[in-house]
């Protein structure tokens, strides 16, 4: 995924809406698997939620994989390089924050940061949750309705500040404050094995895998990774690997896909019925529910109700 428009990646933007604090963002990018890209600058802060496909983003020698299970941030000024591991593109919604807006964040969170009214953000990524994923959608429901019904800015401003405030939340909660010193060389190592397992578990969603698959793709041993992994990511790598199938077949259900066995085998799952016990399970409705249409009192609902 890039931020810029460029003529060798096939990449489509749609504005959904414009504030003087926030703007939203649709893009669609239909690169094929390699990378990674010239270097790329981002022009103001932003934050990226996927809704399907993955990336990796490279900052000098650190690769960052990003998936729809977290959030990905861009401060303004900063240079990185994109590849694609998996052959589908990506998709997500681009939240592009105002610089007094992500400051007011920060010192929420933080009070030090008043004395830092340039500081941008603090981390590479952070964890989306299930409350901000439905948030998420929800949002992009409303935002990309064709009824008659005229949008209330004044919702719109405050429904996408407060996701971007839950997430940085959340990525302080997960990671703490930032330490300037360097990192260990275990450290180091520890989340470069994670990263790379994310991979791994995007480029094989739809296959059959087990753990010492995961760990001999990243040199390590089961009990090694299941350890790592959850300290980078919050979860444990068969979680992990479910909420990816699930929420990739939300955005397949969005996109018009009818037959529920093709997705559940698509997706990896043994069967039809094992794909909707699990869908429920995560969400509190069926894909045939979905399918059909949910009314953003019930998608509110669902938000409140997800099994975490």
């Amino acid at each position: 995924m890039c931020l810029s428009r460029d003529l060798d990646h096939p990449l489509t933007f749609q504005t959904l809406y414009d504030s003087s604090n926030v703007s939203v963002s649709d893009y669609n990018c239909r690169a094929s698997r390699g990378g990674p890209t010239a270097e790329e600058h981002a022009d103001s802060h932003k934050v990226v939620l996927l809704r399907r496909g993955v990336f990796c983003k490279h900052v000098g020698r650190q690769s960052l994989i990003a998936d729809v299970n977290q959030a990905v941030f861009f401060a303004k000024g900063s240079t990185y390089r994109v590849s694609h591991p998996v052959g589908c593109g990506d998709r997500g919604t681009i939240f592009t924050l105002a610089p007094q807006v992500l400051n007011d964040m920060l010192c929420e969170i933080d009070p030090a940061y008043a004395d830092q009214p340039d500081q941008a953000f603090p981390f590479a990524s952070g964890p989306c949750d299930s409350g901000v994923f439905w948030k998420h959608r929800q949002l992009l429901r409303r935002l990309e309705a064709t009824d008659a019904r005229p949008l209330d800015p004044m919702w719109a401003d405050e429904t996408a500040l407060q996701m971007m405030g839950e997430i940085l939340a959340a990525a302080f909660e997960r990671y703490g404050k930032p330490q300037t010193h360097r990192r260990s060389g275990t450290a180091v190592d520890h989340a470069d094995r994670a990263e790379a397992a994310k991979c791994y578990l995007a480029c094989k969603m739809g296959e059959r895998i087990t753990l010492d698959d995961v760990a001999r793709s990243v040199h390590t041993s089961p009990f090694h990774l299941t350890r790592i992994f959850r300290q980078h990511t919050g979860v444990p790598v068969h979680r992990y690997l479910t909420r990816l199938r699930l929420r990739t077949s939300l955005e397949r259900l969005a996109d018009g896909m009818r037959d529920l066995t093709a997705l559940a085998l698509e997706l990896g799952y043994s069967s039809h019925s094992h794909f909707t016990d699990t869908f429920r399970r995560e969400f509190g409705r069926t894909p045939s529910d979905v399918r059909k249409g949910l009314s953003l009192p019930r998608l509110s609902e669902m938000s409140r109700n997800p099994e975490v």
